[in-house]
């Protein structure tokens, strides 16, 4: 990749920062915070929204959005995850980053926290109608209406459902964006002493990427940030899980709004889980990694080919999978479009399963494929359009914020080796699938069953609490209500003075544009354009042909064509065989058609059909060479 990872530490205050050095222009900073709740009232991603409404040197209601017409930038964002918070951005214009910079540190340690900005975002309660205060209350707020959205959904609330049981007594058990019912709880103090302890430079990681050096940034750090902070005597972090003595199985409801003659049949999911091991060893995660995929990667996968083909559901569950973003990982299988009734026979199904992998193994042919997949995901970097060094950084954050070596995940080739020599042991994945699953107390049997009545309970208990609220109101209380939603709406419509943020101008801007160089090069026969990048051992394909002219009813069936023909059967080969044999040798192959201006002529256009492709450097041959078996 080449890069150099530099570690260091602030010695006033203990925080990180980890500086990826690389000779590429596009330079990318993240600041991250160890952000840890202890309950469901989404103070963390309240923290996110309202973090971002003005700072101490830049106090402007929305300085982010504003930045968006003063700056370069590649990428400009903000997450919250469920133990983390972080703020990155990526720039290939050096005065840009520093603008960017200064407005994120002082955005991160600086915040105002405006109460007024605490109610927008987060949440309040105003009349139905605004003046009125014999009108009923209701909340408002952008989380608050944003998580009303989000859980909604049946899959959050199986997901959220499953964190509840399977991680009892650690952050994970509760939503960290919020519930819906515990939003209104958090304070508006407690919001600010959230802030304090956890947006502390003592609990945050700074990482950055690029040819700028380490110590420039570190300057800025100090001059910015730094220097007003002591040292904060908190230690955050997530706690080993406690552990099942036996499994756990539940029924818990969901809303199932009725629509139509719709019905509740087959609208039940079921799920199986286990907690793993911490995600900060890249050989447990590898190893656990090639356990899910060898069971659930695809149609020809042991447990994914029993979950399509039972009768039991419809389909496979979306959760299905390994999920390693939690500091312990866990793995989850299950199937949707299913019976309240069909809870034993769904759990006996996986395990008769896991037992035959367990007598009878699975074949090396089929290991090696699984493993090939598996080296290629892990190497390659950027992806949901992220700046490769964003992608690097946030590869490397998870352990980073639960005190492990981020550069440790990082390096591949060794773990790679060592599970290649392993799997040449036929025992080696019977004894991952006893260890990691059959032989682990750990494990949740969830039953989600659909509730038609539950969204009119939860409106009637929302309701019942607005009611309460007013009653308990004095008309001072009420008044404050209205002044308030008065404030808010005055606010909204504040104008900001756009030059107290720093920009970029024309003449900040090379005039010249860096476009890569290509060789001409003869491959598979066919004229090609070789462009030479540090692609982690990958190599990538695009094939362009040229479309005929076609008519409206072909142009419609393009779409189907392109997603139906890497998916299904080729020549004599089934798609089973297909789908075998793009894991074997490619990362897969993808279709879809594109329409191209010409460099000197934007009057002309070109219509192709693509197929893009990628494979593992020693595997280049075999995938760029046409087979004449399909």
């Amino acid at each position: 990749m080449n890069i150099t990872v530099e570690e260091y530490r602030h010695k006033k205050t203990g925080a990180l920062h980890y500086h990826l050095s690389s000779e590429n222009t596009e330079n990318v900073f993240l600041v991250g915070c160890r952000t840890v709740p202890i309950d469901s009232t989404g103070v963390a991603h309240i923290l996110e929204h309202t973090a971002l409404c003005g700072s101490k040197n830049y106090p402007v209601r929305d300085p982010f959005f504003m930045r968006i017409r003063r700056s370069i930038n590649t990428f400009m964002n903000a997450f919250t995850s469920s133990d983390w918070t972080a703020y990155p951005f990526a720039s290939k214009n050096k005065k840009d980053f520093n603008n960017l910079l200064d407005v994120y540190l002082d955005a991160v340690f600086f915040t105002r926290l405006d109460e007024l900005d605490f109610l927008q975002e987060g949440h309040r309660v105003e009349f139905a109608e605004p003046n009125n205060a014999e009108s009923d209350l209701e909340f408002k707020g952008v989380v608050f209406n944003e998580m009303k959205g989000a859980m909604s959904s049946a899959v959050s609330v199986l997901w959220q459902t499953l964190s509840t049981y399977l991680y009892p007594s650690t952050t994970y058990h509760f939503n960290s964006g919020g519930e819906p019912a515990d939003i209104p709880d958090l304070t508006y103090q407690e919001l600010k002493d959230f802030h304090k302890t956890h947006y502390h430079p003592s609990n945050a990681i700074f990482m950055t990427f690029g040819d700028i050096a380490a110590a420039d940034h570190q300057q800025r750090f100090e001059e910015h940030a730094l220097a007003e902070f002591d040292k904060l005597d908190v230690h955050i972090a997530v706690d080993p899980e406690k552990r099942y003595l036996a499994p756990v199985a539940v029924e818990e409801a969901y809303a199932f709004d009725v629509t139509g003659d719709e019905g509740t049949d087959e609208k039940t999911h079921h799920v199986l889980s286990w907690l793993l091991g911490p995600c900060t060893s890249l050989d447990e995660m590898m190893k656990a990694s090639l356990l899910s995929q060898v069971l659930l990667d695809n149609s020809s996968s042991p447990l994914r080919f029993a979950l399509e083909k039972s009768d039991l559901g419809t389909a496979p569950s979306p959760l299905c999978g390994l999920e390693d973003s939690n500091y312990e990982m866990c793995f989850v299988c299950g199937i949707e479009g299913s019976e309240v009734e069909h809870a034993v026979e769904f759990e006996k199904l996986v395990l008769d399963v896991l037992e035959d992998v367990t007598q009878n193994g699975i074949a090396h042919d089929r290991l090696e494929s699984v493993l090939h997949q598996l080296e290629i995901s892990q190497r390659e970097i950027g992806g949901d359009g992220y700046p490769f060094g964003l992608q690097l950084i946030l590869d490397g954050l998870t352990a980073a914020v639960h005190r492990s070596d981020p550069t440790a995940l990082l390096d591949l080739d060794p773990v790679i080796e060592s599970l290649r020599k392993d799997i040449e042991d036929p025992e080696f994945i019977k004894q991952l699938v006893k260890k990691y699953l059959l032989d682990n107390p750990h494990r949740v049997r969830l039953t989600m069953r659909p509730d038609t009545e539950l969204s009119q309970h939860k409106e009637a208990a929302e309701k019942e609490r607005m009611a309460a609220m007013k009653a308990a109101m004095s008309d001072d209380d009420k008044q404050l209500v209205t002044m308030r939603a008065a404030d808010l709406a005055e606010r909204q419509q504040q104008v900001d003075d756009p030059e107290i943020l720093p920009k970029v101008g024309l003449e900040d801007v090379p005039a010249e544009l860096s476009i890569p160089e290509s060789q001409a090069r003869k491959i598979a026969g066919t004229d090609s354009s070789l462009y030479a990048q540090g692609t982690n051992g990958l190599v990538y394909h695009e094939l362009a042909i040229d479309m005929p002219k076609l008519t409206e009813a072909q142009l419609d069936l393009i779409p189907y064509y392109s997603s139906c023909l890497t998916e299904l059967g080729c020549g004599d080969n089934d798609y089973l065989k297909i789908q075998e044999l793009q894991s074997s040798v490619s990362g897969g192959i993808q279709a879809h058609s594109s329409i191209l201006a010409e460099m000197n002529d934007v009057q002309s256009d070109h219509a192709y059909f693509m197929l893009l492709g990628k494979a593992l450097d020693r595997n280049n041959s075999k995938h760029a060479e046409p087979r004449r078996d399909t």
